[in-house]
Parts: C-alpha cells; sequence; structure tokens
C-alpha cells in the first residue's frame, strides 16, 4: 500500500507552499522583490483576455439595476436586519471606504478596482461589517454578472442609497474592472499590527504623515472617529482631517460637506463588547463563508462596529439639515458608548431632536457625534464653512453632490474612460480635461512629418525624451498624467527638473515651429510622441533591423485652463531609472524606485528590461550621463547593453554608494560606469534571466520588436479610444 493512503499521513507538504503569509523567498529579505510588476496576471482573470468590461457595461440596463437597489435598501433580511428598516448607511458607508482609500500621492487606493473584497482592505478594521453589506448585494451581481462589476455595483450602491433617502447624486459612471487576485504589493504602512501608529517623523505634527499615505493609522480609512490616539481634541484631530482629505484630493469645504454629508444618514454601531466579536474575514473559519466579525450576541440592537454608538441626526433614513442643526444649536459633552469608545452627546437635548431607536420600538435615543464631527464645530476654518451649510442647505447639497461624486470617481479617469447614461455633461477640472481633436492624418502626412522631424535640427536623443517625459507621467493606479494633453508645454510640468526645462524648451521650440508650417491640423502632443517614435525607428533601422513603429494620431493640447496646476506636482517624477536619474538621494534604493514607476506605468518586468536596454543605448540620459550606456554605438537600437552587461570578461567595481566602474579584466582598464538600476539587471536573478535573453546572438530583432511593443505601450498608455 502507497505511504500516502496510510491514515494519518497527509499527502501535502505543509506549510511553505500553502500559507499565504509565508515565502521561500524569506529567507533572503533584501532580494528585490518583483511580484509589484506581477499583479493581477491574466492568469487570475476568469473571465479571460478577450473579454470586454466596456461593452458588457454598455449591455446593461442601468434604470433597472438602480431600481433592483432601491427596493433592496428596504428590504431587512433576518440574518442582518436593516437600521430603521433600511439600508442605506450600510451602503454608503461600503462605497465610501470603498473610495477613501485613495490618495494623491501615487494615485493608488479608490473604488476602481472593488479591491474591497480581497485581503487587507476586507479585514481593516475600519472596515468591519461592510462584508455583511457586500453580501446584501450578491443577489444583484448574481443577477446582472459580467456586466456589472463589483467594483461599479459598490459605488452606484451608495448612489442609490442616498436617492431611496431623499438625496439628489451628482451623476453616476461605470468603467471599473474588478480585480481578481488581493493587491499585496500596496504599501498601507509599515506597521505590524491593526490600529498601530508608526507613521509620523515627529508624531506631535500631523503634517509629518509619511508619503504617500493618507490615513492616520494602520487599518483605518481616515482618522481616528475617537481623536488622535484615541484622544478627544476636535482641534488637533482638525489638523489630522485637513491632511488626510487633503491627501484625497480634498480641500476644506469638500472635507466638510463629505463628513456632515456622509453622517446625515446611519449610525455608528457599538452596543456591546467588543471583544466578543469573532475574527475579521481573513482569518475565520470555513463554515462563516467569508463573513468576520461574528456577534455572540446577535445584531440589531446588539450590533457592534466601530465601537461607537447612535446616530448623528434625529431622522437617520432621511437625508436632511438636521446635522447641522444639532451640532451647532447644542453644547456637546464627552461620554463614553457600551462598548467604551469615547464619543459626544449632546446637552439638554429636546426630546423630539432625539432619533428614535434603529430596532427597538417607540425608543429614542441620543445622537452622538465622534471627534472628527465636533472638529467641524471648533475649528475656525470648518466652523466657518459649517455655519454656511447650515444656514444654506441648498448650496451645502450642492457642495456636497460633487465632493461625494469627486470622492467615489477620482481614480477613474479621464472623462473618456466613463461610461452610462448617467455620466454628468460638466466638464470638472479634476477630470484633467483634454480638448477632442477634429483632424485625420493618413499615412502620407505622417511619412511627411516624419521626414520633417527627423531633419529639423533636433536629435533623435531630444525627440525620444521629449516623447518619454511627456509619456511617463501616466499612472494606471488612476489614469492621470501620460501625453495626451502635452501638459509637459505647462506649468508645473514644464519646469520641472527631470524634463530638463531648457532641452525641453528648445524641442518644443522647433515642434511649435514646424506645426505652424504645416498645411494640415495636428496637435503638440502628437508632434512630440511622432518624433520620438520615429527617432526609435531610425535607431532600430540602423541596428539592421527594418521596422514600423506604430503610430495613432488623436492627441489633444490642452490649455492652462484645463489645468489644475496644483494637482499635477503629485505627477512629478522624482526618479526615472529608465532615464538614469533620481532628483536626491533618497532612503528606498534606486532599483526599488524604478519597480515603482514601472508598475505606475503598467508595464510588465520583460518590458522594464528591454525599455532600460534600449533607452541606454540610445542615450538618453538624464542630463547626457554616460552611466550605464554598455556600447560604443550610441543611438542605435542594438542589444549592446545586454551583451555588455552579461560579458564575465568584465568585472564590476563599486565607486560610491550608487555607482560602479566595469573594469577589463585583463587591461584592468575602466569601459563603462554604471548605477545600481543598471547593474540589477545582472544581479536580480529573474531579470537577469531576462537580460540572458536580450543578449543571445539570435535575439538581436527580438529585442528590437519588444523594445518598440513596450515603448508604444508608454506612448498610448493615456490612450483610450485605441484600447
Amino acid at each position: 500500500m502507497d505511504n500516502h493512503s496510510k491514515k494519518g499521513k497527509c499527502p501535502v507538504t505543509h506549510g511553505a507552499n500553502t500559507e499565504a503569509n509565508d515565502s521561500v523567498m524569506s529567507w533572503w529579505p533584501k532580494a528585490l522583490n518583483l511580484d509589484i510588476l506581477h499583479q493581477h496576471d491574466c492568469k487570475t482573470d476568469p473571465l479571460g483576455e478577450d473579454f470586454d468590461y466596456k461593452e458588457a457595461f454598455n449591455r446593461l440596463d442601468l434604470d433597472a439595476v438602480k431600481e433592483d437597489l432601491k427596493a433592496l435598501m428596504s428590504e431587512s433580511q433576518e440574518w442582518w436586519p436593516a437600521d430603521w428598516g433600511h439600508y442605506g448607511g450600510l451602503m454608503i458607508r461600503m462605497a465610501w471606504h470603498s473610495a477613501g482609500t485613495y490618495r494623491v500621492a501615487d494615485g493608488r487606493g479608490g473604488s476602481n478596482t472593488g479591491n474591497q473584497r480581497f485581503a487587507p482592505l476586507n479585514s481593516w478594521p475600519d472596515n468591519a461589517n461592510l462584508d455583511k453589506a457586500r453580501r446584501l448585494l450578491w443577489p444583484i451581481k448574481k443577477k446582472y454578472g459580467n456586466n456589472l462589476s463589483w467594483a461599479d455595483l459598490i459605488i452606484l450602491a451608495g448612489n442609490m442609497a442616498y436617492e431611496s433617502m431623499g438625496f439628489k447624486t451628482y451623476g453616476f459612471a461605470g468603467g471599473r474592472k474588478d480585480i481578481w487576485h488581493p493587491e499585496k504589493d500596496i504599501y498601507w504602512g509599515a506597521e505590524k499590527e491593526w490600529l498601530a501608529k508608526d507613521r509620523y517623523t515627529d508624531k506631535s505634527k500631523e503634517t509629518t504623515l509619511e508619503n504617500p499615505l493618507a490615513a492616520v493609522q494602520m487599518g483605518l480609512i481616515y482618522v481616528n472617529p475617537e481623536g488622535v490616539d484615541g484622544k478627544p481634541d476636535p482641534l488637533k484631530t482638525a489638523q489630522a482631517m485637513r491632511v488626510t482629505f487633503q491627501r484625497m484630493a480634498m480641500n476644506d469645504e469638500e472635507t466638510v460637506a463629505l463628513t456632515a454629508g456622509g453622517h446625515t444618514v446611519g449610525k455608528a454601531h457599538g452596543n456591546g463588547d467588543a471583544s466578543t466579536l469573532g475574527v475579521e474575514p481573513e482569518s475565520a473559519e470555513v463554515q462563516e463563508q467569508g463573513l468576520g466579525w461574528i456577534n455572540p450576541n446577535g445584531n440589531a440592537e446588539n450590533t457592534v462596529t466601530s465601537g461607537l454608538e447612535g446616530a448623528w441626526t434625529t431622522t437617520p433614513n432621511q437625508w436632511n439639515n438636521t446635522y447641522f442643526y444639532l451640532l451647532l444649536h447644542y453644547d456637546w459633552w464627552m461620554t463614553k458608548s457600551p462598548a467604551g469608545a469615547s464619543q459626544w452627546e449632546p446637552i439638554n437635548i429636546k426630546e423630539e431632536d432625539k432619533p428614535w431607536d434603529a430596532h427597538i420600538p417607540n425608543k429614542r435615543q441620543n445622537p452622538m457625534m465622534t471627534d472628527a464631527d465636533m472638529a467641524l464645530k471648533f475649528d475656525p476654518q470648518y466652523r466657518k464653512i459649517s455655519e454656511r451649510f447650515y444656514k444654506d442647505p441648498q448650496y451645502f447639497e450642492e457642495v456636497f453632490a460633487k465632493a461625494w461624486f469627486k470622492l467615489t470617481h477620482r481614480d477613474l479617469g479621464p472623462k473618456s474612460r466613463y461610461l452610462g447614461t448617467d455620466v454628468p455633461k460638466e466638464d470638472l477640472i479634476w477630470q484633467d480635461p483634454i480638448p477632442s481633436v477634429q483632424y485625420n492624418l493618413g499615412e502620407q502626412e505622417i511619412e511627411v512629418l516624419k521626414e520633417k522631424l527627423l531633419h529639423c535640427g533636433l536629435s533623435s536623443t531630444d525627440l525620444i525624451n521629449t516623447a518619454w517625459d511627456s509619456a511617463r507621467t501616466f499612472r494606471g493606479s488612476d489614469y492621470r498624467g501620460g501625453a495626451n494633453g502635452s501638459r509637459i508645454r505647462l506649468s508645473p510640468q514644464c519646469n520641472w527638473e527631470g524634463n530638463e526645462p531648457a532641452r525641453l524648451q528648445r524641442v518644443l521650440k522647433k515642434l511649435t515651429e514646424i506645426q505652424s508650417e504645416l498645411d494640415f491640423e495636428i496637435s503638440i502632443a502628437d508632434l512630440i510622441i511622432l518624433g520620438g517614435s520615429a527617432a526609435v525607428e531610425r535607431a532600430a533601422n540602423q541596428a539592421g533591423v527594418n521596422i514600423k513603429v506604430p503610430f495613432t494620431p488623436g492627441r489633444g493640447d490642452a490649455t492652462a485652463e484645463m489645468t489644475d496646476a496644483d494637482s499635477f506636482y503629485v505627477l512629478e517624477p522624482l526618479h526615472d531609472g529608465f532615464r538614469n536619474w533620481q532628483k536626491n538621494d533618497y532612503a528606498v534604493k534606486a532599483e526599488e524606485m524604478l519597480l515603482d514607476r514601472a508598475q505606475l506605468m503598467g508595464l510588465t518586468a520583460p518590458e522594464m528590461t528591454v525599455l532600460i536596454g534600449g533607452m541606454r543605448v540610445l542615450g538618453t540620459n538624464h542630463s547626457e550621463t554616460n552611466h550605464g550606456v554598455f556600447t560604443e554605438r550610441v543611438g542605435v537600437l542594438s542589444n549592446d547593453f545586454f551583451v555588455n552587461l552579461t560579458d564575465m570578461n568584465n568585472r564590476w567595481v563599486p565607486i560610491s554608494k550608487d555607482h560602479y566602474e566595469i573594469i577589463d579584466r585583463k587591461t584592468e582598464k575602466v569601459k563603462w560606469t554604471a548605477t545600481r538600476v543598471d547593474l540589477v539587471f545582472g544581479s536580480n536573478s529573474v531579470l537577469r534571466a531576462y537580460a540572458e535573453l536580450y543578449a543571445q546572438d539570435d535575439n538581436q530583432n527580438r529585442f528590437v520588436k519588444d523594445f518598440v511593443h513596450a515603448w508604444c505601450k508608454v506612448m498610448d498608455s493615456d490612450r483610450y479610444d485605441i484600447k
């Protein structure tokens, strides 16, 4: 009998290959982790590469979905009873927490992927019981299937919750495609314990919050509702709110509107002992079927979520202006919830101003406020805004409607990605609008332009670098940046050090001259990309590879009036491994910064590798440095970078923290210099495998073909009209 069939003998190796928190690579913690470039590999997507979510969504009966959602709101289910018989507050919190993870620094987080379904977000303390909200939505997701993503459904549910309670939302756009695997490589903070706080260089100053984070503690979406570090102090909480909401792209008025609008409906839950709750979803036993925070005392009036207990307003299932009335009309004092959380309650409140209990008939309860709510009363700037909203409810509704739309759509990208019949007609400045073009260019006109660009007095390096610098700002995290709009012409981009302003102005001047001399239309944005692509094509031909670099016109030129300049500072490249440059010395290694940039640009590890090799031999380094230019044929699109990197006739000697010399073993002469970014393609085992592939004698053609493909991917990254 086979040993594996004996009783008690398990045929599966325990631990290393099956446990999510273990890895064979943990033996080498300093090894470069390329996993971030492999996020959402096509093998994780059960719908396959041929599935087109845009086409699927356009087949959706959106009005029918909306009606189903509105009906769901008031269909209280026994397994998770609705407060006041209405799920609106729960659905709004789900949508808000889905969108509220967005941060401007790197564009990551937000509602665009439906990542709230997966760890770590599905098990964050601040997302407690949102697993119930998503499970309540399952019948609707099941009904509409592939035509409606979870990501879109979550946001639409929040909208319909508001509308079913009497508030008219500003609009809704679909287009959020679901992911199928946790985004485990997104940095949410270095802390190893829930609600730990080790993300400030100076813990006494809220402004020293670590970049790119927005939340104040591990596992929170915004600020601590009980106060900074759990200690009530509305003025200090106001400081934390200002930093957090600014990092979510919100100003003071939007912050007040979102706080008040979110707390106008629903309630907080803390009527019980939080220590008795079960574990979060990712730690729960299989019989819980993906649900967490199981309450042994039941739900309804005994529900425990945040630990705070009570509603904010007199009528928590209806939209009105009682939030500001209660906040500003009454004095409030600090007290404790049944679960022991710090919260504020009004002094001498009229009986008719108290909300009815969410589940016990004919019983009124005191309303409550969090420390963040009290910040709107005590902070001078927030107070001024709150008083205006109180006196002018219509203005408050208008501001909140647009702020809610911004919150839930900020990471969806430009308006050209929006789907559905409820898309607002107005162009909003934070959508980075770009005018559409009306011209059509034929092949003959494109060839004429290429000749002009290649013989206008600009070098191939000038053309390639300008195209690259224009396109490299693209972030697949929130679909901002990119070449479309040619905002590289405008402030602040035209002054960024990484764009070499003097060279950039010289190139832009020449491109403008070419544009003015033409008897047909073309945008500067298109000229920039065409110039770079034409130079790449010539460099490939000089390497003996006859290849055409594809070019699709259609980019527009944005104006300064269409550009919120302040919002673009977060897109400034502080490093660019592809051009072998970084603005300053940083604690993070150069190769790690390269991975971060490559992932934001949507590149795979092979695409990143081939682009590095090509950009080096094309001589595109910032300030024309020679680091990593391992070739005697600068400007020719050869595979020399990889050939010489892998040549064992060389040895590699560090001369400073980040720079190296490549020395000929026989002559002991210095042949080249390099940075860490260059040498990591020979030292990392995975990247070396790619480097060796492109160094092979039979792969010059493959190298050029792959480089052109990756180049075009970067140049067209923001062209949603051709994808």
